[in-house]
């Protein structure tokens, strides 16, 4: 899906530190409305970090970040889902000891707009319809493919229009993996521009509109996904050619 030239995310010359280490280093991404960006790379590449950074969970020591334009470095998390900025977490991290419905009202917790809100509960439940079956059972005694799906919904609650997602392919089966991915399609067509870090990059290209690859912190490579997918050390390195 494309809808708009301008950036509705954009890090620009981003370079972030744990203590004297440095992570990340002239980090350039922009994420366009409308579309799906993906970042790839393999472990300790700094994925996790960027977006940690985004979410001002780690302030970056030089460059900025742009939401539609304002910068957004040191602002809370509270604030940026306020900004239509939602994150699905790495490992789900869903309430296990809370029902499947309480997950998603908590997703809403910040909205005050009642029917939306129940407008919203539709829409995710036609989404997901498994979580539908299973509104009163306890998010913890789901499994991980469940979870990741309530983990999905939950952050959709919020009503984002911008969705982030940190590995939704992470510990999933083959069979969840491919039917996540076409949700996260599905959401994207619905209007919700998608920035998803993820190790997987086949399935991530095959959905993507635009990639970014990221080696020990540094952008080696940005291309559309189908560029990406034809780019022969890409194909070397990410996607398992040899």
């Amino acid at each position: 899906m494309h809808t708009d030239e301008n950036p509705i995310l954009e890090l620009r010359n981003v370079d972030t530190y744990y203590g004297p280490i440095q992570v990340l280093r002239e980090i350039n991404i922009s994420i366009r409305s409308g579309e799906i960006t993906c970042l790839l790379g393999g472990n300790a590449s700094g994925k996790s970090t960027t977006l940690r950074t985004i979410l001002g969970m780690v302030t970056p020591s030089r460059g900025s970040i742009h939401l539609r334009g304002d910068h957004i470095e040191g602002i809370s998390t509270t604030e940026l889902v306020q900004r239509g900025v939602s994150m699905v977490p790495e490992n789900r991290r869903i309430f296990g000891r809370m029902t499947v419905l309480e997950n998603l009202e908590m997703g809403a917790f910040l909205r005050k707009d009642r029917n939306e809100i129940d407008k919203d509960m539709e829409r995710v439940l036609d989404l997901f319809p498994r979580l539908r079956e299973r509104l009163k059972q306890l998010g913890g005694t789901m499994s991980g493919g469940e979870q990741q799906m309530l983990a999905m919904a939950r952050a959709l609650m919020s009503r984002p229009s911008l969705l982030l997602m940190d590995e939704p392919s992470m510990g999933l089966s083959p069979l969840f993996v491919q039917q996540v991915f076409s949700i996260i399609q599905e959401i994207n067509e619905q209007g919700t521009t998608i920035f998803m870090v993820e190790q997987n990059a086949n399935m991530a290209l095959s959905i993507a509109d635009y990639g970014y690859v990221l080696q020990t912190g540094e952008i080696v490579l940005s291309d559309t996904a189908d560029n990406l997918r034809d780019n022969k050390m890409m194909r070397q390195a990410y996607l398992g050619e040899t």
